[in-house]
């Protein structure tokens, strides 16, 4: 039987996915159109956009002015989530409804991450700290026990082990191994606002972190331990970082003047890759789960562009124009008919 959210995708235009027989990891971008804004602070178009090689950058789900992100229940696809100002947005039926699953004591939220093993355990970063759901999003509970500066915009769950979580906030890095009950600061990584955390798959270990103003970390270790990474990024405020799902030798990390670093073996050396980029105030990064080494960024209200050779070349990838708060994959059912 077809999946909902596979016939939400086939009415927007999505034909292109018909063929596959699997999911399907699809690029998306929680983005606001405000560089044409004039003498108003309303962007002329916000939400969820998703790219596919046949029909660019397409609309999902619900117009929100202030979208931060997009989750999908690895277990169940026709379960999507979005992090909004106001509060988290839920689909439980592919994105043919929606409707707001928090209160007014949940909202500015930033990210959220759905347990693989278990889709109603959800967990969420904000501007007030961190929430969670153990019922598919029902009911929402703060976990701050350990956190004093709550002000977070990233938060990651453990590919090995799903009891685990670690949280980026305005106070620096943070684990938890009892699913948010309690918290501890990682004292390797400065006691400052990280603003990205992303990791590798389970095997490999890897894990990147990026600050604002106290450079990059990086992990090999599953965050045992951690060292400084990108060196010549400098004080600068980074706001993107990434690694490679298929090899975890390749990452990258991007910011605020500074453009572009990637490293190809691993974070032993970087190379500086802002050639070619339409603007070196990057804010997003992300690499295609499909398409081995393929490196997407985003830079502010100056589209995406993606590279095949490690940002040594620039390839134009469209959204011209957008403010980009995430970028990365969702994994859409497709026809399984």
């Amino acid at each position: 039987m077809m999946s909902s959210i596979f016939r939400t995708l086939l009415s927007l235009g999505f034909t292109s996915t018909l063929a596959l027989a699997q999911p399907e990891s699809v690029l998306f971008t929680a983005a606001a159109f405000t560089k044409a804004q004039k003498n108003s602070s309303i962007p002329t178009d916000a939400g969820i956009f998703v790219h596919l090689p046949d029909k660019g950058w397409t609309p999902y789900g619900p117009k929100i002015q202030q979208v931060a992100s997009a989750s999908v229940d690895p277990s169940d696809p026709s379960r999507v989530y979005l992090a909004c100002g106001n509060g988290i947005v839920r689909s439980i039926d592919g994105g043919k409804s929606w409707r707001m699953v928090t209160d007014w004591r949940v909202s500015d939220v930033t990210a959220i991450v759905i347990d693989p093993t278990n889709g109603q355990n959800i967990y969420a970063a904000s501007g007030w700290g961190l929430v969670r759901s153990q019922d598919g999003g029902e009911t929402w509970e703060g976990i701050n026990q350990g956190i004093d500066e709550r002000f977070s915009k990233t938060i990651a769950l453990d590919p090995k082990n799903p009891r685990r979580l670690l949280a980026g906030t305005a106070g620096g890095l943070f684990e938890s191994t009892n699913r948010g009950n309690k918290w501890h600061r990682i004292k390797a990584v400065p006691a400052a606002h990280v603003l990205r955390l992303r990791h590798g798959n389970a095997k490999s270990g890897v894990w990147l972190a990026v600050t604002e103003g106290h450079s990059a970390w990086l992990s090999t270790n599953a965050g045992k331990s951690w060292q400084q990474a990108a060196l010549d990024a400098g004080d600068a405020n980074l706001y993107a970082c990434a690694v490679d799902p298929t090899n975890a030798d390749n990452l990258a990390i991007g910011g605020w003047k500074v453009g572009v670093f990637t490293s190809t073996d691993g974070g032993k050396s970087w190379q500086h890759r802002t050639a070619g980029l339409p603007s070196p105030n990057v804010l997003t990064l992300t690499y295609d789960p499909n398409d081995p080494g393929k490196l997407w960024a985003a830079s502010f209200e100056e589209g995406t562009v993606w590279s095949k050779d490690a940002g040594a070349t620039w390839q134009d990838g469209g959204l011209d124009g957008a403010l980009t708060n995430d970028l990365g994959f969702l994994t859409l059912a497709t026809d399984t008919r």
